[in-house]
């Protein structure tokens, strides 16, 4: 059994169980402490130091590094924690780029999301020598861009690599004010073993990672990708009658919110016109559009004419288990012929 804790932040008592940092406590229980570097998916860092509380009456510690303890009282708030806070974040701000309106994680940036919740203002960020670095924006990945300029060095995208993924695409280099985020060799993503899942994306908390084309939904429909069997949850993003983008659920057990890269970004054949949405019918040698009910008797009478060896089934990896097995379970039972073959390719 899990043992318990009871502590207090900010007045509030709160139970949370052994292992649990502060942080995630806090967050759990609608107390907000800023931070950059925490992601409930990764292993903490404490990279960012906004994240610092106080506790039992003084002592400051990273909320994500420290984990709950019986009786202990965190402060989230204090003069010398928000002036810590404000020289980070300002530091922070200072070497990022500004151009909000046009940055695509401008609805959903962590960054601003502090800054406005620190009261970060301009006049305190003049004093400081703004960044000239103005390194060259990443723009071969076919599905989404790197802006080294935008990057907060949060080290969120090189965890997600190493630690979700497995492939260690993504790194540190340099050392110091010189840090930067980037493949081996500091090559375009197309030129490294990137696999283009996207996972370092969806959870960069700016707009250093964003996709190339972002387009926001009016609406969002759960249902299950059909790239392959696994059967990994999404939702939807709709608007009008198009899906403009794809996001992982993060409550189903097959996936538990990751994707790879064609579920995350190989949507667009929905809304292609080509797409065929209604069965065809060879007839005088063209095909021409038919109702189901009329392709499934014509698909029916084939099917007697051909029972035996004259018929051959043709499995998919894109179907279930459950589907191949009745294919194959059709095919020997009913068909009477052992000729199934199938296409691993997706």
């Amino acid at each position: 059994m899990t043992k318990e804790y009871n502590l207090t932040i900010d007045g509030q008592k709160i139970i949370a169980q052994e292992g649990t940092s502060i942080l995630d406590a806090a967050l759990e229980n609608d107390i907000f402490i800023p931070h950059l570097c925490h992601h409930p998916d990764l292993k903490p860092e404490g990279a960012c130091r906004l994240c610092g509380v106080e506790i039992d009456g003084g002592r400051m510690v990273m909320s994500c590094l420290s984990t709950v303890g019986e009786g202990i009282d965190v402060k989230t708030d204090s003069s010398e924690i928000r002036q810590a806070r404000t020289i980070a974040m300002e530091l922070l701000i200072a070497d990022h780029h500004m151009d909000c309106l046009a940055c695509a994680a401008a609805n959903d940036c962590a960054l601003l999301d502090i800054s406005a919740y620190l009261g970060i203002q301009p006049d305190r960020l003049e004093r400081l020598r703004p960044s000239d670095k103005g390194l060259p924006i990443d723009e071969s990945n076919p599905f989404f861009q790197f802006d080294p300029n935008k990057c907060v060095v949060c080290g969120i995208c090189v965890r997600t690599c190493n630690e979700i993924v497995g492939l260690g695409a993504l790194g540190f280099i340099n050392r110091g004010f010189k840090t930067v985020i980037g493949t081996f060799g500091n090559k375009p993503f197309t030129e490294s073993i990137c696999e283009s899942c996207g996972e370092c994306v969806v959870r960069c908390p700016v707009g250093a990672l964003a996709p190339k084309t972002p387009k926001f939904a009016a609406r969002e429909v759960q249902t299950t990708c059909v790239y392959c069997g696994v059967g990994c949850g999404i939702y939807l993003g709709v608007a009008g009658d198009k899906i403009v983008n794809v996001r992982a659920d993060r409550e189903r057990p097959t996936n538990e919110g990751s994707l790879c890269v064609k579920g995350r970004y190989g949507f667009n054949f929905i809304n292609h016109p080509d797409r065929l949405t209604k069965p065809l019918i060879k007839k005088d040698g063209e095909f021409v559009e038919a109702e189901w009910d009329e392709a499934l008797e014509l698909i029916a009478s084939k099917f007697v004419q051909s029972k035996g060896d004259k018929f051959a089934a043709l499995a998919s990896a894109k179907c279930t288990n459950e589907e191949n097995y009745l294919i194959q379970k059709f095919t020997r039972a009913v068909m009477e012929t052992n000729t199934v073959d199938h296409c691993a390719r997706l």
